[in-house]
C-alpha cells in the first residue's frame, strides 16, 4: 500500500525502524520477497509488495499502519528462538508506529483503550508510559494509606510529585485519561498486583526492569562521551584487559565475544551517528568496553542521572567518573 505524508517525529521515526529491524533480525532476517509473499498468502489488513516492504524497513518512506502491522505479524510468527507473542508486538508497533504521527501524546492509550486493557504491559520489563502513570497516580505511591486499607510500605514519590503528576497529565491528555488511570489502580488492576494482597504488590522483576533502565542511561552516557573522545573506545578496550579485578566468567565471556570477527567489526566502527544502526550485540559489547558498572542507588523516578552511579573504566576528563 501507499506511504503516507512525512512523519512528524524523525527520533519517533527512527524508532520505529530500529525496532523493525531487531525484529526482522530475530526472525532470521527473510528477503524482502519472502516477507511480501509470505502476507500474500495470510489474512493481513495490509498486502505491500516487496518494495514497500523494503522501504518500510529501511525507514527511507513512512508506511500506512496496515503495512507495519502485515509486517510485524509475519516477522514475529517467524521468531522461534525465543518466540514472539504476535499480539503484544503488533501492540508494541501500533505504540512506535502512532508516536511517529503524534509525538509523545501517540505512545499514550485513549482512555478508552486503557479501561478495556488488562494490566500494565510490562511483563518483557519494557517501561511503557501508562505503566510510569499508573505507579505515579497510585495513591499508594504518594502516600502510607491507613494499615485497615493496605500493607505498610514506604511511598515511591512525596505528595506534591503525585500532584504535579496528576496535573501535569491531565493539561497534556485531559482530566479522563487521569481518572481512568486512578479508577484502574483503586479496583486492583495496578502495576504487580498480587492477588489477595490489597495495595501491597511487588514491582514485576524490579532486577530486569532497572537493568533495562540501566542500560539505556549507560547508552545515552557513551554516546555523549564518543562525540567528544574520539579514542575513548581504545582506551577502554585496554583497560578492561588489564582489570585484574575481572571475575573468570566475565573474561570468558569478553574473549568469546572478540572471537567473532562481524561483531567486532561493528564495535570497532561504531560512531555517535550510526550507535541506533549496530546491533545490540555490538552495543552491548561497547557498554562492558566503557562502563565497568552500574547500579540503582536511588528510589525509582528519580532521574536517571540521581537513580544509578556509572562508573567508568576510563574516567572522564574531568575525574568525576559519573
Amino acid at each position: 500500500m501507499a506511504a503516507t505524508s512525512a512523519p512528524l517525529s524523525d527520533d519517533a521515526h527512527q524508532a520505529l525502524v530500529h525496532a523493525l529491524a531487531e525484529l526482522h533480525r530475530a526472525a532470521g532476517a527473510p528477503s524482502m520477497r519472502a516477507i511480501s509473499a509470505q502476507i500474500a498468502k495470510g489474512d493481513h489488513l495490509g498486502a505491500p509488495s516487496h518494495e514497500s516492504v523494503r522501504t518500510t524497513l529501511k525507514g527511507t518512506t513512512f508506511p500506512r499502519w496496515e503495512t507495519v502491522r502485515s509486517i510485524v505479524e509475519v516477522l514475529a510468527a517467524a521468531c522461534v528462538d525465543p518466540p514472539r507473542n504476535v499480539e503484544r508486538e503488533v501492540g508494541r508497533f501500533q505504540k512506535l508506529w502512532r508516536s511517529v504521527r503524534e509525538g509523545e501524546a501517540g505512545a499514550m492509550p485513549s482512555p478508552m483503550e486503557l479501561a478495556l486493557k488488562q494490566g500494565w504491559g510490562t511483563d518483557d520489563g519494557e517501561w511503557t508510559p501508562e505503566a510510569v502513570l499508573g505507579v505515579l497516580l497510585n495513591p499508594f505511591s504518594a502516600v502510607e494509606i491507613h494499615p485497615s486499607l493496605a500493607v505498610p510500605h514506604e511511598p515511591l514519590v512525596s505528595e506534591d510529585q503525585w500532584v504535579r503528576a496528576g496535573v501535569r497529565l491531565i493539561e497534556e491528555h485531559g482530566a479522563e485519561l487521569a481518572l481512568r488511570v486512578l479508577l484502574k489502580s483503586l479496583k486492583g488492576d495496578y502495576l504487580g498486583a498480587d492477588e489477595g494482597s490489597p495495595f501491597g504488590y511487588s514491582f514485576p522483576d524490579q532486577e530486569a526492569v532497572d537493568a533495562q533502565m540501566a542500560f539505556r542511561y549507560g547508552c545515552e552516557r557513551i554516546v555523549q562521551r564518543l562525540e567528544v573522545e574520539p579514542n575513548l573506545l581504545q582506551r577502554s578496550i585496554k583497560a578492561m584487559h588489564d582489570d585484574e579485578t575481572m571475575s573468570r566468567d566475565d573474561r570468558i565471556a569478553m574473549l568469546e565475544a572478540e572471537a567473532d570477527r562481524s561483531l567486532m567489526w561493528e564495535v570497532m566502527t561504531v560512531t555517535p551517528e550510526t550507535w541506533q544502526e549496530v546491533s545490540e550485540e555490538a552495543q552491548h559489547q561497547v557498554f562492558g568496553y566503557l562502563v565497568k558498572s552500574i547500579e540503582p542507588v536511588g528510589h525509582f523516578g528519580l532521574p536517571p542521572e540521581r537513580r544509578f552511579r556509572l562508573t567508568w573504566r576510563v574516567p572522564e576528563p574531568d575525574g568525576e567518573g559519573a
